[in-house]
């Protein structure tokens, strides 16, 4: 059994400090669980004020904490995102983070949101390679937010033979519609999540944002971890908090036998 950990913050707008604290604070309070793998949401240090704070190539300050976090509780992260400055670029990227506080691994998002008035793509560049990670309970493949939307990027993925998938998120809808349509937006999530599950046979993790992003859009929660046959196995809608669940990795690579999905299009 593999034990994984999803903490859903609401975070501060540019406030780097206040957030970190309030992840570690939630990490210490679930620290008693068997932690392999440990997601924050994408944005999780500086919310939508990422222009303001990119970090430098390998992640600056703030994954050098990450990786000092993951030594510390003996587990591995996927540290949400961070926009991160390379040459005269700018990526919204997830760092996979070993036990021993090494970087093994870095995710540039590929689709990026410049839909219904996102403007990601008007700051940052998309990447342009799949990647997965082998930490030493299971491959996991990197996945960011709005590429959920994006079928084919995960049957990239699970020819890869991943076992899991982490999706850290900061899943935004304008205001009005969290005040009055919170729950037809919740049930298209879900059912999504639990759809890309099902249909590649892999373990999901879903870090998402929640609360109060700026006065025009707010994140939805629903942080969840869901199985290959689409069972939610943990799911925290509002607030701040975590989810845990303990997953069997060997269920992944028996359903694989049984319908060898990854061989077949």
């Amino acid at each position: 059994m593999a034990g994984i950990l999803c903490i859903q913050i609401d975070s501060e707008f540019g406030n780097k400090e206040v957030n970190k604290k309030k992840i570690e604070k939630i990490l210490d309070e679930n620290s008693q669980h068997k932690l392999d793998l440990v997601l924050f949401p994408e944005f999780f240090s500086t919310s939508t004020a990422y222009r303001n704070f990119p970090e430098d190539e390998n992640g600056g300050q703030t994954i050098e904490w990450a990786c000092n976090l993951a030594q510390k509780y003996n587990t591995n992260i996927i540290a949400g995102t961070i926009v991160r400055k390379v040459s005269d670029k700018f990526y919204n990227t997830s760092f996979a983070i070993s036990r021993n506080g090494e970087t093994l691994a870095k995710y540039d998002k590929i689709h990026l949101y410049n839909y219904t008035g996102g403007k990601e793509g008007t700051f940052n560049s998309p990447g342009d390679k799949i990647v997965t990670v082998d930490f030493d309970f299971a491959r996991v493949g990197m996945a960011i937010c709005f590429d959920i939307r994006y079928p084919l990027h995960f049957n990239k993925l699970i020819k890869k033979e991943v076992d899991i998938i982490a999706l850290p998120t900061a899943w935004l809808i304008p205001a009005e519609s969290f005040k009055n349509g919170l729950e037809t937006v919740r049930e298209m999530w879900v059912s999504m999540l639990r759809t890309r599950a099902y249909d590649n046979m892999v373990y999901f993790a879903v870090c998402n944002q929640f609360g109060k992003a700026t006065d025009a859009v707010w994140g939805i929660g629903d942080s969840m971890i869901i199985s290959p046959e689409a069972e939610i196995l943990a799911k925290i809608e509002n607030g701040e908090g975590a989810i845990y669940s303990e997953i069997q990795i060997e269920k992944v690579k028996e359903l694989r036998k049984t319908f060898p999905i990854a061989k077949i299009d």
